[in-house]
């Protein structure tokens, strides 16, 4: 079974310098319905105005993951990691026992547009932990690539939790597929562009859960970026 949920339908944030969407419940945005998926709960994909952003904040036990998709992120935490999250990069901070720290537009001329995604762990209480890779769009072109695991298989970011998070950039006649093992379930983002999922039309911000399919069948792409939550 496949449920989209349209972009339109998230929920939505405004103050000025951030334009934030939230696929689930957030902040003072709560519906019983959409308090996550899985171990998956948050996809924020936030717009942040040039020179501003997210003062030093708290976190604890949760696999916070940030996919930039325009412009820079500027990062900096309590556990030493830090630096300039560019299109194409994944990082990972595991909050842990608990972790300080904050984010900020890296430039003062043009806005971030980047995606914060929030995985709740397997294990509480764990030191907190800081990584970065990058990905080039040749590894993602027409196909899929792990970006982010337990253990981190085959060069993805390592994550606290029986998840995997794959992406693929999809244009024009290119096909791909994706198969879940019997029991798992999916979430799709579609980060930019629009595709076919199965033969449903998506676009950008458009998601979708997925629960009882075999075969994920992705084509018709027109600049197309996009998320695989494959969960437990």
């Amino acid at each position: 079974m496949i449920t989209p949920r349209k972009a339109a339908d998230r929920f939505h944030s405004q103050i000025g310098w951030l334009d934030s969407w939230h696929t689930f419940s957030f902040a003072d945005h709560y519906h019983p319905d959409w308090l996550g998926f899985s171990a998956l709960r948050v996809i924020n994909d936030d717009t942040v105005a040039p020179g501003q952003g997210f003062g030093a904040h708290p976190h604890r036990d949760m696999e916070i993951v940030t996919y930039v998709l325009s412009g820079g992120v500027q990062h900096q935490d309590s556990s030493g990691g830090g630096g300039v999250i560019r299109p194409g990069d994944v990082q990972r901070m595991s909050a842990g026992s608990g972790v300080v720290h904050s984010e900020f537009n890296a430039s003062r001329e043009e806005p971030v547009h980047f995606l914060q995604i929030w995985i709740v762990p397997d294990t509480r209480g764990l030191p907190p932990r800081y990584e970065q890779k990058h990905f080039a769009p040749a590894e993602r072109r027409g196909k899929f690539r792990l970006l982010a695991s337990k253990g981190g298989r085959d060069g993805s970011v390592d994550i606290h939790q029986d998840a995997y998070v794959w992406g693929a950039l999809l244009d024009g006649d290119e096909k791909i597929s994706f198969e879940l093992k019997p029991s798992r379930k999916a979430w799709l983002h579609v980060a930019r562009g629009s595709l076919q999922l199965n033969g449903i039309e998506l676009g950008a911000g458009d998601g979708a859960a997925i629960a009882d399919e075999r075969l994920l069948q992705l084509s018709g792409g027109r600049d197309a970026e996009v998320l695989v939550f494959d969960l437990p």
